[in-house]
C-alpha cells in the first residue's frame, strides 16, 4: 500500500513538479488481478483501482489490514464506493452478488467482512475504482445504476465547461455515513471542469480522470488561490486534493472524471467559491 502524509500548503509552494506528483498523484491503478491501493491521511481517504482478470481478487489482497488500519477487515470500521470503468463484472459482498456494466456504482456499507471482484470476460476485463472514508455508523450496501443518479447539468459550450454532474453516492440519492461520490461528464467542445474553481475547507476531495482520448491529457490546476500548481494526467490517473486546495482540470479534449469526498459534512454546495480573476 502506497501511503500518503498531509502536506502543508507553505511546502507545496516549494515543490518541484516530481515532489508534486509524487506526492499528490496516483497512477497505475490497473493491475490484472491486483489491488493497487493509495491510503491518503487526509481525511483518511483509501483509493484503490482492481482489475479482476483471471482470478476473483478479494478486496484486501496484498494488505496488511491490521498494520495499516488496526482493524479484522478492510470495511470494519470503513464504508467504500465502487465505479466500474471496464468490462462488465461482479462485486460479492458477504455472498451477495452484484453485477456492474461500465459506469454502475456500488455502495458497500460498514461492516462487509468478505469483499471480492471478478470480470465476466478476461479479455474484457473490468476496472474497479474504489474510494474508501472511515465510517461511524452502518447503512445500506446499494447497486446504483447510471440511471439512479441524480443529474444536474450545469455550465455553458460559451464558457467551455459544459457538463452534467452525475451525484451517485449523495444524500439526495441514498445514505451514507461520509462518503460522497459521483461522476462528471464534459459535453463535445467543453474541456474545462471545475470552473470558476473553489475550495471546501471542510472536505478533502479525489479526482480520477478517464475517457481522456489516446494522446491527450487533462492539466490539472491545484494549489491554494493565490499560489496555483498544476500536473499533467492522462487516462485513468487519479489525484489528491487537501481541503486547502482548488481543484480544476483543462482537457486538451474533452473527458470524464469521478470525485470522491469525505470531511466533516456531505453538503456538496459547501464551497468557498472563487471567481477566475481571483486566481494567481
Amino acid at each position: 500500500m502506497d501511503i500518503r502524509y498531509s502536506a502543508s500548503p507553505n511546502d507545496v509552494k516549494r515543490y518541484t513538479t516530481q515532489e508534486l506528483r509524487d506526492e499528490f498523484l496516483i497512477q497505475h491503478l490497473y493491475v490484472p488481478d491486483t489491488v493497487r491501493a493509495t491510503y491518503s491521511h487526509v481525511d483518511r481517504m483509501v483509493v484503490m483501482g482492481i482489475m479482476p482478470v483471471d482470478e476473483k481478487v478479494s478486496i484486501d489482497k496484498g494488505i496488511d489490514v491490521w498494520a495499516n488500519f488496526g482493524t479484522s477487515y478492510f470495511l470494519e470500521r470503513r464504508e467504500a464506493g465502487v465505479f466500474n470503468l471496464g468490462g462488465k463484472g461482479s462485486i460479492e459482498v458477504d455472498g451477495e452478488r452484484y453485477v456492474l456494466g461500465y459506469e454502475d456504482c456500488l455502495y458497500i456499507a460498514k461492516g462487509a467482512k468478505e469483499v471480492s471482484f471478478s470480470s465476466e470476460d478476461p479479455a474484457a476485463p473490468a476496472r474497479f475504482y474504489l474510494a474508501s472514508t472511515p465510517a461511524h455508523k452502518t447503512c445500506k450496501t446499494t447497486f446504483l445504476s447510471f440511471d439512479n443518479a441524480n443529474h444536474r447539468p450545469c455550465g455553458g459550450a460559451e464558457n467551455s465547461n459544459q457538463r452534467v454532474i452525475n451525484q451517485f453516492i449523495h444524500p439526495d440519492v441514498l445514505e451514507t455515513c461520509q462518503l460522497s461520490m459521483g461522476l462528471t461528464q464534459l459535453s463535445p467542445g467543453s474541456v474545462w471542469n471545475t470552473m470558476p474553481s473553489h475550495t471546501h475547507e471542510r472536505r478533502m476531495e479525489v479526482y480520477t480522470y478517464f475517457e481522456i482520448p489516446e494522446d491527450q491529457v487533462v492539466m490539472h490546476f491545484m494549489g491554494q488561490p493565490e499560489e496555483t500548481r498544476h500536473l499533467v494526467m492522462q487516462n485513468f490517473d487519479a489525484v489528491i486534493s487537501p481541503s486547502w486546495s482548488i481543484h480544476s482540470g483543462c482537457g486538451t479534449a474533452n473527458y470524464t472524471f469521478i470525485w470522491a469526498m469525505g470531511g466533516e459534512n456531505q453538503a456538496f454546495d459547501d464551497m468557498d467559491d472563487l471567481r477566475p480573476t481571483d486566481l494567481k
